[in-house]
């Protein structure tokens, strides 16, 4: 009877800690049974369960007045109880203040420096433990100070070692918890080679480690990927959702089709398939890949799709250049009351821009408008914005956007700006506009010296081309590559200057590709200098057989001289060497059709 009656006040003790009873009344009986001691700790336990910070300082300051008997079984929950609520200040307090700690004192404020983002503070307590020597560190102590290190932003991959040392001589080297951190620590770090010795010298590995080496590879060697899983399915291991998600992602960034559908076909007999995660992974793995079909198909079994879903697909649809379907899943994700997202606004706009729909893009900006305050909008919704009343040729709402800006253009902004300029017959604003981005922090880059030069080409101003081709390397440290070299071409090309065009391929540091040959081409057609224009496509056919542009440019300037012959000649040799003429295309909204 009196087993049984101390088994019931146990349990009632405990209810009141999980509930978070801010007061409770305990009979003499219950005293005689359960201790004060044991009621409190279970208190606290309770209540960092419940996150209620209020109930522990109240328990906290019976300790102070003396209340509560002052142990360090009771110390130690107080102070696990304020680093696992997230109040690290008072947690360290508790632990500065207390006369004598044990192992778990020492694991237990570790681990809450580093659930708490003070990984720097837990090696630091770490290495204070080691110098004090009077404690020594149990398994717990070692896997917080292995996860610091992988999460500090400077590199301890020494410190790391010399950690896992300490777990060796310890006796520790069996457990799994801990070779799962030393591998993140090493993986973390960018220590890929070394991590996949010591995995594979270790005889005991779970799925963890596994997925530590994939994740891995995933941010540091995507093409180890299929070879590491087909090795982890000759073992025997069984994949989970994290597994399945890392390596339908690698795969997606490497374009491997054959093997994704293989991880697919795993996928639906593993059970897995209904985490959002995978879903995710594997409609971008068939995107990546082009096979918007396939994509939808797997996007359409998902049971449950959050923004990101919606706005992967709308992203997927643009890059497998379908922008009015990327529209359609846009306004479904709306019907469905999905919210969207910045990455949503910027795909919605990057898709008006690519139609040259100004109506929709007007709409989307109101919607941009209208969710500012409860969504994060950045600047690439701005910067999408902007080039999509660029590619309409709305050139007013670009230049009240881009000066509203102000404080927040980034390098793509200004870049943006340039290129709309130049492409709607404002080339010397352009200029303008690169002189102003000068005076500011923000520094350009090789693309938007790609369009101040382009800008320079469209305006004709051959002096101003020649002055930014060459300050782009003395004033930026941007080395001219083939863009640069073919604008600048370009750039004298138009203006008739073929000798000087010529001399300056001639003159490149490096081999010339087609685009640039193919330019000097384009200019010899606009002021008829057949024999550099032979020349010129003799080499951009020497570079890529296959781009019909150069057989194109000549047949075109042949034609023009009523060289009949050597055009009938072309025609033959395009057909001979199967290269085929893409058709033209161009959109036109009709009544917003």
């Amino acid at each position: 009877m009196k087993s049984k009656s101390k088994y019931m006040l146990r349990s009632t003790v405990s209810l009141i800690a999980k509930r978070g009873f801010q007061t409770c009344f305990v009979s003499k009986n219950v005293h005689s049974v359960a201790t004060r001691e044991e009621m409190y700790s279970n208190l606290l336990r309770g209540y960092a369960q419940d996150s209620n910070l209020l109930c522990g300082r109240a328990i906290h300051a019976k300790l102070i007045i003396g209340s509560i008997p002052l142990t360090l079984f009771v110390q130690n929950h107080l102070l696990n109880m304020y680093v696992k609520i997230g109040d690290l200040h008072s947690g360290l307090k508790v632990f500065e203040e207390m006369p004598q700690r044990n192992v778990v004192s020492w694991s237990a404020v570790m681990a809450g420096c580093v659930q708490n983002g003070c990984a720097s503070e837990a090696l630091w307590l770490f290495s204070r433990m080691q110098q004090e020597g009077v404690t020594k560190p149990n398994e717990f102590t070692f896997v917080s100070a292995l996860q610091a290190c992988s999460l500090t932003e400077t590199e301890n991959v020494t410190l790391a070692y010399q950690i896992y040392s300490l777990v060796v001589r310890s006796g520790h080297m069996s457990n799994i918890f801990l070779l799962n951190a030393f591998l993140t620590a090493l993986v973390r770090n960018g220590r890929l080679a070394e991590a996949f010795q010591v995995f594979q010298t270790s005889p005991g590995k779970d799925i963890v480690s596994w997925n530590t080496m994939i994740g891995g590879y995933l941010q540091f060697s995507c093409g180890q990927i299929p070879e590491f899983w087909c090795c982890m399915n000759r073992e025997g291991m069984k994949p989970d959702n994290f597994t399945f998600a890392t390596t339908l992602t690698g795969l997606a960034a490497l374009s491997h089709l054959q093997m994704g559908t293989q991880v697919h076909a795993h996928l639906v007999k593993s059970g897995y398939g209904d985490d959002l995660c995978v879903g995710n992974s594997l409609a971008d793995m068939y995107i990546k890949n082009h096979r918007l079909d396939e994509a939808f198909r797997a996007f359409d079994e998902m049971t449950n799709k959050d923004v990101c879903s919606w706005s992967q697909m709308a992203a997927g649809c643009l890059h497998c250049g379908e922008p009015r379907k990327a529209l359609a899943v846009i306004a479904q994700m709306k019907k469905m009351g999905v919210k969207p997202n910045k990455f949503t606004l910027a795909t919605a706009l990057n898709a008006c821009a690519s139609l040259a729909s100004l109506e929709e893009g007007k709409q989307f900006h109101g919607l941009r408008i209208k969710l500012e305050g409860d969504i994060d909008i950045d600047v690439c919704v701005d910067n999408a914005l902007l080039d999509m009343y660029a590619k309409c040729g709305c050139m007013d709402s670009a230049w009240g956007l881009f000066r509203s800006m102000n404080c927040c253009r980034s390098v793509i902004s200004w870049t943006t700006m340039i290129m709309a300029c130049a492409q709607n017959g404002q080339s010397r604003e352009a200029l303008q506009i690169f002189d102003e981005m000068r005076e500011t922090s923000v520094v350009p880059n090789h693309i938007t010296y790609v369009c101040v030069l382009y800008a320079c080409s469209q305006g004709g101003f051959v002096d101003e081309g020649w002055k930014y081709f060459s300050s782009m390397t003395k004033d930026c440290g941007i080395f001219p590559g083939e863009d640069h070299y073919a604008c600048m071409v370009n750039i004298l090309g138009r203006a008739g200057l073929i000798k000087e065009a010529k001399e300056l391929i001639l003159r490149m540091p490096f081999q010339p590709g087609a685009l640039v040959w193919q330019t000097l081409l384009s200019a010899c057609q606009l002021h008829g200098d057949v024999e550099t224009g032979k020349l010129a496509a003799e080499r951009a056919i020497r570079r890529d057989q296959k781009d019909p542009s150069t057989y194109l440019l000549l047949s075109n300037m042949f034609a023009e001289f009523s060289n009949w012959d050597g055009v009938v000649i072309l025609r033959e040799l395009m057909e001979t060497r199967d290269v085929q003429k893409l058709p033209g295309s161009s959109w036109i909204e009709i009544e917003k059709i």
